[in-house]
């Protein structure tokens, strides 16, 4: 089928479009945020196909993938029929809630002609849905392959923005993680980070790096650190423990559930992160053991084929 959808979630989206369809991605002159096109850091087949809003009319779409309020204006005035109502679609919720968690509304609440997909069920318990009709299929990613090495007795932290973020990303604890465990942060907007949070250089050096380049210098660092709050699920979590690395995170919305007992430490404790993040510089064989878990983990539950077997089977319960 194909299926229509915008470059969003560049990590989601890769994983998304390895499927069998032909995935039509809106593309602008400016290749802004409702017109990116084709990736140009990340590796995707060559079924995705760039779409000028204009030709959209004359194209056959057999769904459209939403993922932001407005894109159902959007690819209704492009399309010249209604999302939902005169073409089938689904809306993709990849983040938790904001405002007044937990009776945040959900934009399409109250809605019964489209299918809400939440990426992971603590999305779909936070979310006011108002009857809407939900589903969650949970993530997957391409496999990177096990590449941890563990040779740099430091730990890898990623995160976007976090100087803007602030306390969403955990940037707040960093400071703190840092003092016991140095950080090398990868990232956007992070070449500042050390400076305006008072970190000496040494103890927490950033770098901002294309998808594949990232995968290799995650695996270099001995354990993989996630201090982020409030966030659906980071996929750099996921691609962490596919690459072997034990894990180090706060026990807070879906990792609870992603990362199991032996493939790292959970913990609402900023102290006791420390502590097991320091413990695995200290052992490499324990990480590496930790990290073998991990990534037998997250192979079981966020392997590519079961992401894809489970939208290519929702997809066509929807357009049916």
């Amino acid at each position: 089928m194909n299926v229509l959808l915008w470059h969003v979630h560049g990590s989601w989206t890769t994983a998304f479009v390895q499927g069998p369809h032909t995935y039509l991605i809106p593309v602008l002159p400016d290749r802004g945020p409702d017109g990116r096109g084709r990736a140009r850091t990340w590796d995707w087949p060559d079924s995705v196909t760039e779409v000028r809003p204009g030709d959209l009319r004359d194209t056959a779409v057999d769904l459209v993938v939403l993922q932001r309020p407005h894109e159902a204006a959007l690819a209704g005035r492009w399309l010249g029929r209604r999302p939902g109502r005169e073409v089938p679609a689904v809306y993709v919720e990849h983040n938790t809630p904001g405002g007044g968690v937990p009776h945040t509304r959900h934009p399409c609440a109250g809605r019964d002609d489209l299918l809400l997909v939440h990426v992971t069920h603590f999305n779909r318990l936070f979310w006011d849905s108002g009857g809407t009709p939900t589903a969650v299929i949970e993530h997957g990613v391409v496999d990177p392959g096990h590449r941890w090495t563990g040779e740099l007795e430091r730990a890898a932290v990623v995160v976007n923005e976090p100087l803007r973020r602030g306390r969403t990303t955990g940037t707040d604890l960093l400071p703190e993680l840092a003092r016991q465990v140095p950080l090398d942060v990868f990232g956007m907007g992070t070449a500042d980070l050390a400076r305006q949070l008072g970190i000496p250089p040494d103890r927490c050096r950033t770098e901002e790096l294309p998808q594949a380049a990232l995968h290799n210098a995650m695996a270099r660092r001995r354990v993989y650190l996630h201090p982020v709050r409030w966030t659906s699920l980071g996929l750099s979590l996921i691609e962490a423990m596919h690459l072997g690395m034990p894990v180090v995170a706060l026990a807070t919305t879906e990792a609870v559930e992603a990362v199991p007992e032996g493939a790292g430490v959970l913990s609402t404790r900023p102290g006791e992160l420390t502590r097991a993040a320091a413990g695995y510089l200290r052992d490499p064989v324990a990480a590496s053991e930790a990290g073998d878990r991990a990534r037998r983990a997250a192979l079981a539950r966020y392997g590519l084929k079961r992401f894809l077997t489970d939208w290519n089977r929702l997809m066509e319960e929807v357009v049916r």
